[in-house]
């Protein structure tokens, strides 16, 4: 199982609490991840991800057992403590402006 903090405009859009748990078929990694919440919030398609490109949205952040991993391959694995459940793993809304 694998637990999953959102920043508060996702979770209100999904009308979830601040984590919500996945179970995944396969190795946890980013992309099963998102597969996975997108799957079962069908509302948040499109909001992490672009529709087309499968590309992250701008403004959002991807972490980890205290690691960014924004910028990893979707297929790298996760971290072992968050594949177990252990750790959450952490989409953040970054912030802009100045």
């Amino acid at each position: 199982m694998i637990r999953v903090v959102l920043p508060a405009h996702l979770r209100t859009l999904a009308r979830v609490g601040e984590e919500v748990e996945l179970e995944l078929e396969g190795p946890a990694t980013l992309r099963s991840v998102l597969d996975a919440l997108e799957g079962g919030y069908p509302v948040l398609r499109g909001t992490i991800r672009d529709h087309v490109t499968g590309q992250r949205r701008p403004f959002l952040r991807f972490f980890a057992c205290e690691q960014d991993l924004t910028h990893d391959p979707p297929d790298d694995p996760l971290p072992g403590a968050v594949a177990t459940g252990a750790e959450p793993f952490l989409v953040v809304g970054a912030m802009a402006g100045g």
